[in-house]
């Protein structure tokens, strides 16, 4: 018997006679604590998984229209909408050094990974932290999220400064100056970009702008929650 990362509950293995002479699969979350997650099935958004959405969503048009690439973001795949259990999750492990809880969502990632981008050759990047931040938190979110694919990160960027992207509002972040350095001349290969949270785009579509200025020939997102 296992317990569950999230609450500490006990799981109960289900037995039927599929899995009856098999060893018992080793669940990292509890019934509950999956049911409290939500999903994305069908996005509202085809390009940033907006759930709300009818088409493409006013945030992605306004991007499109005021930057140089009429399409820098290919597209954003996220696996569960941002409620406030995922918030909850989000904080333990980013803020209270919970770092463990990460590991729920290793099967659930390497599902949608293996159903969206499996197929296609890419370089698997993640969100640079300043080194304050790093210090702060021990570990960056993005390259932990790669680490659960199987894949090996590669360090195309860092930060320019240290102030976080959470503390800006929608319209802060949609405007502000790009704090991002690509540190490679030219990108050759498609790009995917993982994190763990998507909430107006800026931070991956700022990142997705510097690598379509060295060539990168196709930028996607891969994120946890939308």
């Amino acid at each position: 018997m296992s317990r569950c990362i999230i609450c500490f509950t006990d799981i109960l293995p289900e037995v039927s006679w599929i899995n009856f002479f098999k060893p018992p699969k080793e669940e990292k979350m509890c019934g509950r604590c999956i049911g409290r997650l939500e999903k994305i099935e069908i996005p509202g958004c085809p390009k940033c998984y907006r759930i709300d959405a009818q088409g493409v969503c006013f945030d992605c048009r306004r991007w499109e229209e005021v930057h140089e690439f009429a399409d820098v973001l290919e597209r954003n795949v996220s696996l569960y909408h941002y409620n406030d259990f995922a918030r909850e999750i989000v904080a333990r492990w980013k803020y209270r050094g919970d770092f463990i809880l990460i590991e729920a969502f290793a099967e659930a990632l390497q599902t949608k990974h293996n159903e969206q981008f499996l197929s296609r050759e890419a370089d698997y990047v993640a969100i640079p932290l300043s080194k304050e931040r790093l210090k702060e938190r021990g570990f960056n979110q993005s390259e932990a999220l790669i680490s659960l694919l199987g894949i090996q990160a590669v360090d195309f960027f860092k930060r320019k400064g240290s102030e976080k992207q959470s503390k800006r509002g929608r319209r802060g972040r949609m405007g502000a100056e790009n704090p991002f350095l690509l540190v490679k001349d030219r990108v050759a290969r498609p790009v995917v970009l993982v994190d763990d949270i998507y909430t107006t785009g800026s931070t991956v579509r700022n990142l997705a702008v510097l690598l379509k200025r060295a060539g990168c020939p196709s930028v996607s997102s891969l994120t946890l929650f939308r």
